[in-house]
């Protein structure tokens, strides 16, 4: 199995579960979407040589950030 093949898979599986967790919280698909899309933006970066200049660590933050603004985001809605 290839790298290229293994991130694809990974992200696959990681929008089929965020969209099943999206229903089963209040049926939040496109919320649900964007977090795994997140969690996979995160993890490509997070994989990236940390020679950006810091540039690289505040993008992870502000991905940290987009997260968890979105699962409040989701939380306020379902509840």
């Amino acid at each position: 199995m290839t790298t290229s093949f293994a991130r694809k898979a990974l992200l696959g599986t990681a929008i089929a579960a965020s969209m099943g967790i999206g229903y089963a919280i209040g049926a939040q698909p496109h919320m649900a979407e964007t977090v795994g899309l997140l969690q996979s933006a995160r993890a490509e970066l997070a994989a990236a040589t940390p020679n950006k200049g810091g540039h690289r660590e505040r993008a992870l933050g502000m991905i940290d950030q987009a997260i968890a603004e979105v699962r409040a985001g989701m939380a306020f809605a379902g509840g």
